[in-house]
């Protein structure tokens, strides 16, 4: 009898979450040994924050004293610049083995977070009742002439995120220790309410981050000595992140370990007090940066043969609101890590952020089809076949091509 989750369950998943799967002989027969790790950020990043079109003149009179400037941010080239939170990531750039695609978006150009969820995990063109998602559907191309091998496909959580859900077996394993709070839980009922009872959301919203910071304990946003546990703000995010970022790359390390993942951190939904320098947003990136520096640390050598993929539903609104924080937007940006990338790039087809320029007069304007990035890296790294990621892996999308030369 097949189980259905309770309401507990239900809420216990929404914090990490792993899917796993072995890659099939035709890799290693090209003596290739290729990992993908899939990073989903749930509440939708605001990727001007994270990476600050500092070169824009445009950009400081857009954001005014919350705009991050080359001053106060780390520099990946004469346009472009990294939040300060993020020194792991910025080193893997200068070391060639980080690329960041700006300005990109799935194909929804709605505010949902349940919907763009849906579209970013399934991999469909529009919303629907898709049962599996596109990391699945590739995995289920890439099996041996439809054989299943014994070491299949793993699940961390009571319920498996979608994009990993499909015809590719998936075994589960509920960790005995999970995220401190239901945060994309609470994140979906303050998107409700702002529809409904606007003041309320926001009493709920500041509650919120009062109750985080508390349980997360303390938190530095400097880099952490080996051993020593982080202080100061929001610790419990970024040990957190860490140890599962950390756990999955010990698993995929192994030489009888899985060679593909997906995890979700939830939490990103920062419509209050975002804080890029030096608030939640600057927090919740630096609990980010330690997750793929342990990443990169527990591969070992197996990181040259590692992409990893950071993506979420959809940007933030390129001005700051009100309440000091970024309301749904659209275009956001990707972060790509691993030896295997052909790093050290920002890519981007830069839409501008004066006013004629934004996407419905408030938004980032997305100029890259993320499923083209996605395409890029299953195509090249895992050697999915291109027209099964145009038919079976992304349905609908014969025109959005490959990009290639990520790796």
């Amino acid at each position: 009898m097949p189980h259905h989750p309770t309401r507990r369950e239900l809420l216990l998943a929404s914090g990490v979450l792993f899917a796993w799967a072995h890659m099939p002989k035709v890799a290693l027969a090209e003596g290739r040994d290729p990992r993908l790790l899939v990073v989903v950020l749930r509440g939708a990043l605001d990727g001007l924050s994270a990476v600050a079109p500092v070169g824009d003149p445009n950009w400081q009179r857009l954001r005014g004293d919350n705009a991050l400037t080359s001053d106060r941010a780390l520099p990946l080239d004469n346009f472009f610049a990294l939040n300060p939170a993020m020194p792991n990531l910025h080193r893997l750039y200068r070391a060639g083995q980080a690329t960041i695609v700006h300005a990109a978006a799935t194909p929804y150009r709605e505010r949902s977070h349940f919907d763009g969820q849906d579209i970013l995990e399934s991999g469909m063109p529009r919303v629907g009742s898709a049962e599996s998602g596109w990391l699945n559907r590739a995995l289920q191309g890439l099996q041996p002439e439809g054989r299943v091998e014994n070491r299949r496909a793993f699940a961390v959580g009571p319920i498996t995120p979608l994009v990993a859900r499909g015809p590719a077996p998936i075994l589960s394993w509920v960790p005995p220790r999970l995220q401190p709070a239901a945060a994309d839980t609470a994140a979906r009922l303050l998107d409700l309410y702002r529809h409904t009872d606007p003041a309320l959301a926001a009493a709920l919203q500041e509650r919120r981050d009062l109750a985080a910071i508390a349980m997360g304990g303390g938190m530095s946003l400097s880099p952490q000595k080996a051993g020593e546990k982080p202080t100061g703000p929001g610790a419990g995010n970024r040990i957190y992140f860490a140890e599962a970022a950390g756990g999955a790359a010990k698993f995929m390390a192994r030489p009888d370990g899985p060679r593909v993942g997906a995890l979700a951190f939830d939490g990103w939904d920062t419509h209050v007090n975002e804080g890029a320098a030096d608030g939640r947003l600057a927090l919740l990136l630096s609990a980010l940066d330690g997750a793929i520096g342990a990443i990169e640390t527990n591969m070992g050598d197996a990181w040259k043969q590692t992409a990893v993929a950071i993506i979420t539903e959809f940007g933030r609104t390129a001005r700051i609101n009100g309440t000091a924080g970024t309301d749904h937007g659209t275009a956001t940006v990707a972060l790509l890590a691993g030896g295997a990338l052909k790093g050290g790039r920002v890519i981007a087809d830069w839409p501008g952020v004066a006013d004629k320029n934004l996407h419905d007069g408030r938004d980032l304007k997305p100029t890259t089809d993320l499923r083209a990035v996605l395409k890029g890296l299953l195509r090249d790294h895992l050697r999915v076949d291109e027209r099964a990621l145009a038919t079976t892996v992304f349905p609908g999308s014969d025109d959005v091509k490959p990009m290639s030369g990520l790796v």
